[in-house]
């Protein structure tokens, strides 16, 4: 038998065990997963830079040829910074790199050796270099004709080279007519659904995308050709009948109905000191409809930080409550848990709402009484962290799961949550919020509610960037803070100090400011403290017993401190655009003008660079997240690594959106002509689906 698409990859020629062992490693370990690593670009050799045409910004590809390679410290620090000189005719070019990219990278360049440059053009005090490009040497085999060579991502063993060669031995293999068979390019897509979208066959399209003709040079640079369109709608393809398949199941399911004149909200409600802003009024509205059905809610909040999303949950919950049902509320950490316990009891202090909390950390005999008190319905209200998960843990009549913070918690735990109910009605809240357009087509399986005004009192936080020589002024600042009786935030990428990475950390830090200004209170919290170590802080910060709090991102999500104006996160570098903005969000909450500092280290990126300047210029999360996801890419944006969705290899949200639109279309079209997938045409759709989802798809 010869090679197909499921041959494992050592079996190709030139492969063997140890290039085999590190394909595998990279998630290679067949022939067609070997030919779904796409090239990162393409070099057209029709079209050649100078060295001394390079524009900054510009996205370039070019050949030029080796100068030295040289290294030097960083500051004080043991970190080196390695530089590559590369030359032409026209001029030289420095290509720094502020990290390794891996285990002799360097060594592989030697003087006047002939090399392949893919970067970003960087204008840095005035001159032109490139920041972490891609090199490549170029082998003797290379053709000088004229046509696209496409470009592949290297680690160590493996070069762009060798992979490209690899993956023109493979399709050799796969398209000799003599050995081919349905084995070699299984296409699982329906024939009518690839005539209807006008989609290539996956054959045709994985052999233009890494043998390409000169004539799709420019749709394949902006990932416009029909084979590159094929990829991606297959891609999307699988991840909306995954979502499809979940909310065609969820449509079978009958769930408690919850009674449609509440009184208990109404009584609530007035008993607030403030009006719910509009769009809290349409959120509420719409979960509430949805519950007093019987067929079960899954909807999504999105929703800004400090916008209000937790007092639209805790109205549903209410709602459950007085229909007779308990409500299971599940957060991140334990912080925000207590937090919101400790808020809930107030809410309800004079309505008859029974509420309890689980948490991990609690102490036996306590979270015996509460397991207790969940499982005979004493509890109304059950509020917890992953706790609220574990097997020992049922309930009496549940009828409303609420989970804050979506992302954070798995396809499979949220699973296992809805689980301890008969089919109870599901609400999930984020603060990292998407476009309604994406947000409806990437959560398929749930109706999105967006609560996009902030509640009157808000304030604008002013944010600034500030490099490491500034932090003498940053600190004047915050001392000036501290004397007009705000409370300030300081937030370490590490708990403690790591001989491996050259940051600052909490405890070191907080010894040292201690000492520095020692008429200043400050206090510590991190997320290896005890969780009564940590109430008991958090307890003197929200009394004002601490005037400066030196923390790690425990305080992300949830901590509500009116009085503290001032957030300074050191490394900020080290931080996404989504956890920046959610940590910005701590201060800003009373009436006092709050600040954002976001203090960088000497080795910053570009992209860390271009980070902070999202977060000075833009206070609203919908434009933050804009940028959140494309910069890190739809599959950690989405938490699909930890939610069991499929990732993606080519597929871009934001930049494909209108393929992501004709795939959702597709996807819920093939469900309405066969529901259960038992049509012929269908049943490969059913094996790829079960094998992607074993855990959900019965």
């Amino acid at each position: 038998m010869g090679i197909n698409w499921y041959t494992q990859v050592q079996y190709l020629k030139g492969v063997g065990p140890k290039l085999g062992s590190i394909l595998e490693r990279k998630g290679y370990d067949t022939v067609g997963k070997l030919l779904y690593n796409f090239p990162r670009t393409y070099e057209d050799q029709r079209a050649m830079l100078e060295l001394s045409k390079l524009v900054p910004d510009q996205i370039v590809t070019l050949r030029t040829h080796i100068q030295k390679v040289s290294s030097f410290n960083m500051g004080r620090s043991k970190r080196k910074i390695y530089e590559v000189m590369v030359g032409d005719s026209t001029g030289k070019v420095k290509c720094k790199f502020f990290r390794v990219p891996y285990r002799g990278y360097f060594q592989r360049f030697q003087p006047l050796q002939l090399v392949r440059i893919s970067g970003k053009v960087t204008n840095y005090r005035g001159s032109i270099e490139f920041h972490h490009p891609t090199i490549d040497p170029i082998t003797d085999d290379e053709t000088m004709e004229d046509e696209l060579i496409p470009l592949y991502s290297e680690t160590e063993g493996l070069t762009s080279a060798k992979m490209r060669r690899l993956i023109q031995v493979a399709l050799f293999h796969l398209t000799d007519k003599k050995n081919f068979t349905e084995h070699c390019f299984p296409d699982s897509l329906p024939d009518w659904l690839e005539k209807k979208y006008q989609l290539m066959s996956k054959q045709e399209a994985l052999k233009e995308i890494h043998h390409p003709p000169l004539d799709v040079a420019e749709p394949l640079t902006f990932f416009r050709s029909p084979a590159q369109k094929r990829i991606i709608f297959e891609e999307f393809f699988w991840l909306e009948l995954y979502l499809a398949s979940k909310k065609t199941g969820f449509k079978n399911q009958t769930s408690p109905k919850m009674i449609t004149n509440p009184k208990w909200t109404s009584q609530f409600l007035n008993s607030l000191p403030f009006e719910l802003t509009g769009a809290q009024k349409i959120a509420f509205q719409e979960i509430h409809k949805d519950i007093a059905k019987s067929q079960p809610m899954h909807r999504l909040v999105q929703g800004d930080v400090g916008s209000g999303k937790t007092l639209v949950a805790l109205l549903a919950a209410l709602v459950a409550v007085e229909s007779g049902y308990q409500v299971s509320f599940m957060v991140p950490t334990e912080i925000l848990a207590e937090q919101h316990y400790k808020n809930s009891l107030k809410f309800f202090e004079n309505l008859p709402v029974k509420i309890g909390l689980l948490t991990g950390k609690q102490k036996t005999k306590e979270k015996n009484d509460n397991l207790e008190k969940i499982t005979s319905g004493e509890f109304d209200l059950c509020i917890g962290t992953h706790a609220l998960m574990q097997k020992d843990v049922s309930y009496k009549n549940l009828g409303l799961v609420i989970v804050d913070e979506q992302h954070r918690f798995g396809v499979n735990q949220r699973k296992e949550l809805r689980s301890k109910g008969q089919a109870p009605h599901f609400l999930v809240m984020t603060a990292t919020p998407i476009p309604r357009t994406l947000a409806m087509t990437a959560y398929g399986d749930l109706d999105v509610s967006i609560i996009n005004e902030l509640p009157k009192g808000r304030q604008v936080i002013t944010t600034k960037k500030a490099l490491a020589n500034k932090r003498d002024k940053v600190y004047g600042f915050m001392l000036d803070q501290v004397k007009k009786g705000r409370q300030v935030y300081i937030v370490y990428p590490l708990v403690e100090e790591s001989e491996k990475m050259d940051l600052k950390d909490a405890v070191s830090e907080f010894e040292k400011l201690k000492n520095l200004f020692p008429d200043t209170r400050f206090g510590l919290l991190h997320g290896k403290m005890k969780s009564d170590e940590k109430e008991n802080t958090m307890g003197l910060f929200r009394d004002h017993k601490i005037d400066v709090l030196v923390s790690t991102t425990v305080i992300e999500v949830g901590v509500d401190v009116p009085n503290a104006n001032l957030m300074i996160i050191e490394h900020s570098e080290r931080f996404g655009l989504s956890q920046l903005h959610q940590l910005r969000g701590r201060v800003g909450r009373g009436a006092h003008k709050s600040y954002c500092v976001l203090m960088l280290g000497y080795a910053q990126s570009d992209e860390a660079r271009m980070r902070a300047e999202v977060m000075e210029q833009n206070s609203d999360g919908f434009k933050v997240s804009e940028y959140d996801l494309e910069m890190r890419g739809a599959g950690e944006f989405l938490g699909t690594k930890q939610s069991g969705l499929p990732g993606f290899k080519m597929a871009n949200l934001v930049r494909d959106l209108e393929i992501l639109k004709l795939a959702r279309e597709a996807a819920f079209d093939v469900f309405e002509k066969d529901p259960k997938l038992k049509k012929e045409e269908h049943k490969a759709l059913l094996k790829t689906l079960y094998e992607n989802h074993k855990d959900i798809v019965g």
